[in-house]
């Protein structure tokens, strides 16, 4: 029998691809199985029918919130296969924060954390000096012309979850209650929009990429972002002009940093692949402590292990991203998962952007948010 040769997709940007190619590298090596890798921009992996991959690829890089839906669809296969517990619950221990549950759905885990992240605060140390902690420090730094906040849908959106956890009161997750609580859900989108009202406009426009490139720029004023998905590339020596630093998000609340929407990847294997055994085989190879401690982040991956995290060496490496944020990604907060939370995920972004620019009012988006979750159910 021939060795089967896979395909795998993942997000266009090296911390999503450098770490596959390198991993792949090595798995040919120890076991003859190639695998070829596709690239996807972050919009795209951020809303793309898992299912049309699915038909394609082998392997796919997914975001968590899409397992209701893939669930209901079937066309990824369970992981937690017989013959494997002792894998399985290795990578489980090895959760940073609700990294490996987030892929558990219905009883069955869909995906292996490769990657964690959470919204955390980018900093240039060179140009700020020290970490705020509060956001009535952010706010001082924006009227001084330093900060940028990622308001491109779903980052809009992410950072209302964020603020409402960190105030005390998180957004639903099931459709017992109301999504968002009008007191707390107003008071969020205020400290949102006195936000954007102090920073350029054009970050309605921006992801965090977009932030990152232009705060590690050389000549750029922009010395902080407060909430934003925590990207390691950018800590490193070298991969831009000027490294940013990452640390704790900066607290509204008085809990310190919780509440803040994880973020992260997985692995995933198709349920049509003609090499599902292959594809598992990699799948848990990849997500695996050893490696996520060793190869993974040398290649440019942002661990999903924690033994990554815990590297000494990665730290060293990162400028203490792993260390300096991990308290908010241990408080971080499980968006809702159920099937027909993508269309609200990106419809709910819009109306946050709306009442950001004002054209509607807080009371109104909060209101308008809880009929879309409650109609995001279904009948």
């Amino acid at each position: 029998m021939s060795t089967p040769r896979l395909k795998g997709m993942t997000w266009s940007h090296p911390r999503g691809y450098d770490p596959m190619v390198a991993c792949s590298a090595e798995w040919l090596q120890k076991t003859g199985v190639t695998i070829d890798w596709d690239k996807r921009s972050l919009q795209d992996f951020e809303s793309f029918p898992v299912e049309e991959l699915a038909r394609h690829y082998d392997l796919i890089v997914i975001d968590h919130p899409h397992v209701g839906q893939i669930t209901a669809e079937n066309c990824l296969a369970p992981l937690d296969v017989a013959g494997r517990e002792a894998e399985f619950e290795a990578l489980a221990k090895g959760s940073v924060g609700a990294s490996f549950p987030s892929y558990n759905w219905q009883g069955r885990q869909w995906a292996f954390p490769i990657d964690a992240a959470t919204q955390v605060m980018a900093l240039r140390l060179d140009l700020v000096g020290r970490p705020p902690t509060t956001w009535a420090e952010v706010i001082d730094l924006a009227r001084h012309g330093h900060v940028l906040l990622p308001l491109r849908p779903p980052h809009s959106l992410m950072s209302f979850f964020t603020l409402c956890g960190n105030l005390g009161r998180a957004c639903a997750v099931e459709r017992d209650r109301d999504f968002a609580d009008a007191k707390i859900g107003a008071q969020a989108l205020d400290a949102i929009r006195e936000l954007a009202a102090l920073v350029d406009p054009a970050c309605l426009t921006l992801d965090p990429i977009g932030v990152l490139d232009r705060m590690s720029d050389a000549g750029s004023k922009a010395a902080l972002s407060p909430l934003i998905y925590g990207y390691v590339s950018y800590s490193l020596d070298g991969f831009r002009a000027r490294p940013v630093q990452f640390a704790d998000m900066p607290t509204l609340g008085v809990s310190g940093p919780i509440g803040s929407a994880l973020g992260g990847t997985g692995i995933a294997v198709s349920a049509f692949s003609a090499n599902r055994q292959a594809a598992v085989d990699f799948a848990y190879w990849v997500a695996s402590g050893p490696v996520q401690a060793d190869l993974y982040w040398r290649s440019g991956g942002q661990p999903g292990h924690a033994d990554g995290w815990e590297s000494a060496a990665a730290n060293a490496a990162t400028r203490d991203f792993y260390t300096g944020t991990r308290a908010t990604l241990n408080g971080a907060w499980l968006r809702p998962r159920h099937n027909g939370y993508m269309p609200f995920q990106e419809a709910a972004s819009h109306v946050i952007n709306d009442a950001v620019t004002g054209e509607i009012t807080a009371k109104g988006a909060v209101e308008r948010l809880n009929s879309m979750f409650r109609e995001s159910f279904g009948a």
